[in-house]
């Protein structure tokens, strides 16, 4: 029977639900322009996804400093200074496209890592005021709010992306906008401060300690590899569908030659929104039963799953570069990343102590974005400067999933063939 204390963590699970769905629906927003932009705006092509890579690299070194300030002040005060971030990167961006200055639009984008990384935190502040039979399901309640953001975020898309005389301006104030709006929501949490410890109180493990036991290294890596590869390919799809249209690839047989040059690249960056929604809308959807899951099958079992799936949307993938493919291999990509880390975050949170969570969930997170940084600057390399067109480009990015899936796979076997009292 679920706690009583519940009540409190079932009202923070709410408001972070309504900021997952508003605020969130910025990622999409971004993920869906920033390449197109950095294409239109970088001097080589090879380029053009560093704008999202930049944003996850300021993700990645605002991990610990914002873990801090949650552990030190409270997760409200680490929510608002996300939501700051998002704003003024928003503002910096608009800028750097107003100006033609892809400098300046990369400053955005790093800036805009720090909401990035306060979004992170969501689904462990969940986990805070929750019981241990609550937990699973609290934090897959707060990531099915990308459910609306994954409606909210493309939509918005076509909306503004050609609302001005400058491409995606539209795109970047309506960011802006959702940033002041949606950080009002964090007035309603009630997370308190974690306690300031007595000079006596336990430490805690180090850093290296923790990542030396073997159920947290087996966590972060699977939240690492989850993570990256789906950054990795969904960073590459709005170039592929696009690239891939133009090129009479997509959509074969069908005869745009009607409309001219604009107006065809305006319709397959529709149809790479509609992707890209599907994409989304796969990572959130399984939120509301994935908490269930894991409490009936066990966690390593759902992170295996989703490894596995992950494997199969890059099979899909690699058979082909019609818009079908490219809507179920997205799809699969969304529900393998969700088993994956949503499950992997289940395993860290109750791998530590209270007092060692600033720490480790700081750390986690550095690792985490760390690895997604590297798959995001590799995204465009592959996609842009492998082979002579789209597709070989697409391909590339795919068959580079192979080794971390590996990787990921065999430590949770290894895991799960150690004794019960060498895990903990």
């Amino acid at each position: 029977m679920t706690n009583t204390k519940d009540s409190r963590a079932k009202r923070n699970v709410a408001v972070l639900v309504c900021a997952q769905a508003l605020l969130g629906s910025q990622m999409p927003m971004i993920f869906v322009v920033a390449g197109l932009a950095g294409q239109s705006l970088a001097s080589n092509i090879c380029f053009a996804t560093l704008p999202i890579s930049l944003i996850v690299l300021g993700s990645m070194l605002a991990a610990t400093p914002v873990s801090a300030i949650m552990q030190r002040f409270g997760r409200r005060a680490g929510f608002f200074v996300g939501a700051t971030g998002g704003a003024v990167g928003g503002i910096v961006g608009a800028y750097g496209l107003y100006l033609g200055s892809f400098p300046i639009f990369l400053a955005g984008s790093f800036l805009t890592g720090i909401y990035m990384s306060a979004q992170g935190f969501y689904r462990f502040a969940a986990a805070d005021t929750a019981s241990d039979e609550f937990r699973p399901k609290a934090i897959s309640y707060v990531m099915a709010g990308g459910l609306v953001s994954a409606v909210i975020g493309p939509q918005v898309v076509k909306l503004t992306a050609d609302a001005y005389v400058i491409p995606f301006l539209g795109t970047y104030l309506a960011v802006i906008a959702v940033n002041v709006v949606g950080s009002l929501l964090f007035l309603f949490i009630d997370i308190p401060k974690p306690p300031v410890p007595e000079l006596d109180a336990p430490k805690g493990r180090s850093r290296m300690e923790l990542l030396k036991t073997p159920r947290i290294a087996v966590a972060v890596i699977c939240a690492t590899v989850s993570y990256a590869l789906m950054n990795l390919v969904m960073t590459s799809t709005p170039l592929a569908v696009v690239g891939c249209g133009l090129s009479g690839d997509l959509l074969p047989g069908t005869d745009m030659s009607g409309l001219s040059a604009t107006e065809q690249r305006s319709t397959f960056i529709n149809l790479a929104s509609n992707v890209v929604t599907a994409h989304v809308l796969a990572m959130f959807a399984p939120s509301f039963f994935t908490g269930h899951l894991i409490n009936r099958f066990g966690v390593e079992k759902i992170v295996g799953l989703g490894i596995a799936i992950l494997g199969a949307a890059g099979i899909v993938a690699l058979s082909g570069v019609s818009l079908s493919n490219f809507f179920i291999a997205l799809v699969l990509l969304g529900l393998g990343w969700n088993f994956g880390f949503i499950g992997a975050t289940t395993m860290l949170s109750g791998a530590h102590l209270p007092h060692e969570r600033g720490r480790m969930q700081g750390l986690n997170d550095l690792l985490v974005f760390g690895g997604v940084t590297v798959a995001s600057l590799a995204s465009g390399g592959l996609m842009n400067c492998s082979g002579g067109n789209p597709a070989d480009g697409w391909a590339a990015v795919n068959i580079a999933m192979v080794p971390f899936l590996v990787l990921a796979g065999g430590s949770l076997i290894w895991l799960m063939l150690r004794p019960k009292d060498a895990i903990a």
